[in-house]
């Protein structure tokens, strides 16, 4: 391209390019780009002028030269599609006409912060150090699956248009990442986009943070990030995101942080997370999730969440966690077992114990398993709930062995009382011992010691019809005792 062929704005931009230098077109530090539409000549430059320039501009030695313009108007489509540049692309506060097409190019860095555009069109692009949109409004898709990038800065970015297709996804998510891969940090703190945000099988060496970000997209899925694998967390404090948040098959090693986050999604499940690997999910201060949670055959080092946060519809079918924060009464964590989809979960109860137990509270440990038998229980036919009843009612299935001693000492106190009032006739009179009512209720209670008594009497009426209850009840609890200790030590 000729030289002559400029107009007064591009050739600034043309002869500031070889120089590394910038050109600010803007009025203001403050300007709005949103109305470059009415941006006259003095501002507005074509892209064939800057496509020109990157790929054959003047290159003067002893200099770098490098694109470096704020607030221009660009119309046209800026088509790198394929191409190899050279020098830093950075086109500030500028308004695009049309969307840039960057299909497959390599670029040192792509600057385009608080620019204005219809959309951005760069799958499988490579950019070595950075490519930042930071602040931009962007009305149509940024495509850039299969992307390369050393580092992507997406904070305060608003993506998409309010409304989409009513309730449902916009025909195109506005961001989508599907398998590209970010060497660094991928930034979008203060992120708003109104539709899906895709990042299927994406790979982030550092970590993602979504920190302040709203993702709206009511009736849908708000991120779709299934095998998403990130280097270190995935921050998404005070995160808004009114449509599904699905994970499925995640890798997180260090924090997936939800702290003082709003998920709703009332019409299926508002956090999919099954099938993942995570260092630690936080829901510190989380308000209550609107819709279902799903952590299905999931693996957590820590899961900090108090009760409240927990909807009524979970899914924790093979989740497995090595503590539970903050530290609460068993009692309280319970309750959300009894909420799962699944109905009754053996696993999730002795995951919830072994939790307890790792943290040294023993007792919390035995009232989950208690709890689990009970809940059993329910599922059993009615002859076995009646056995397992009398097992709970006499000793706790074995965690509350003090009932025992309890049910015996009560016994005891009752068969001596009666039999003190009236002995019961001995078998050979002259040869019986003398009789003792404590004793003689002992021998009754307990089907394996013998004091000598229960052999030398025989009571009569109603004080017999008393030593069979005695005996009975003495089997019984004697029975309940022993399969109890054992269910209790096999625990151990």
């Amino acid at each position: 391209m000729e030289i002559s062929d400029l107009t007064p704005a591009e050739r600034r931009v043309w002869e500031a390019f070889p120089l590394g230098e910038g050109v600010d077109f803007r009025e203001g530090a403050d300007e709005d780009p949103g109305s470059g539409a009415s941006w006259g000549p003095e501002r507005t430059v074509r892209a064939k002028v800057l496509r020109a320039l990157l790929l054959d501009g003047p290159s003067p030695g002893g200099e770098i030269p490098g694109l470096k313009v704020w607030g221009a108007r660009i119309t046209g489509r800026l088509s790198l599609r394929f191409g190899t540049i050279e020098h830093a692309v950075r086109l500030r506060s500028c308004h695009f006409d049309e969307t840039p097409e960057l299909y497959g190019a390599q670029l040192p860095a792509l600057i385009l912060s608080d620019s204005v555009l219809p959309g951005l069109s760069a799958a499988t692009v490579r950019v070595d150090v950075v490519l930042r949109l930071s602040r931009c409004r962007i009305a149509g898709p940024v495509r850039l699956p299969g992307a390369q990038v050393s580092g992507l800065f997406l904070d305060a970015a608003q993506l998409g248009t309010p409304g989409g297709r009513g309730a449902d996804e916009p025909a195109e998510p506005p961001l989508q990442l599907n398998h590209a891969t970010i060497g660094t940090d991928a930034w979008a703190v203060g992120l708003v986009a109104h539709g899906q945000v895709r990042l299927n099988g994406a790979t982030v060496g550092g970590q993602v943070n979504l920190d302040d970000a709203q993702l709206h997209t009511p009736g849908g899925t708000a991120l779709h990030a299934e095998t998403l694998q990130v280097g270190s967390d995935l921050r998404a404090m005070r995160l808004r995101a009114h449509g599904r948040i699905n994970l499925t098959g995640a890798r997180i090693p260090g924090q997936l942080n939800l702290a003082y986050a709003r998920l709703s999604h009332p019409e299926g499940q508002a956090l999919r997370a099954s099938s993942c690997t995570i260092g630690e999910l936080w829901l510190r201060g989380a308000a209550p999730v609107q819709g279902g949670v799903n952590l299905r055959r999931s693996q957590l080092d820590l899961l900090h969440a108090v009760p409240e946060v927990w909807p009524d519809r979970v899914s924790l079918d093979g989740l497995t966690y090595r503590s539970l924060a903050p530290h609460l009464a068993a009692g309280e964590r319970l309750r959300l077992l009894e909420r799962d989809e699944g109905g009754y979960l053996p696993f999730a109860y002795e995951q919830l114990t072994s939790a307890y137990r790792t943290i040294g509270d023993e007792a919390s440990a035995r009232t989950v398993q208690l709890a689990k038998l009970r809940r059993h229980r329910r599922t059993l036919p009615r002859y076995a709930r009646i056995w397992g009843a009398l097992q709970d009612a006499t000793v706790g299935y074995g965690f509350r062995p003090m009932r025992a001693a309890g049910w015996l000492l009560a016994l005891l106190l009752a068969g001596s009382l009666a039999f003190a009032l009236e002995h019961p006739r001995p078998l050979k009179a002259g040869e019986a011992p003398a009789f003792n009512p404590v004793f003689y209720t002992l021998d009754l209670l307990m089907p394996i010691i013998g004091f000598g008594q229960e052999g030398a009497f025989a009571p009569q009426g109603r004080y017999q019809w008393l030593s069979y209850l005695l005996i009975v009840t003495g089997w019984i609890l004697a029975t309940t005792i022993a399969a109890g200790i054992t269910r209790s030590l096999s625990r151990q």
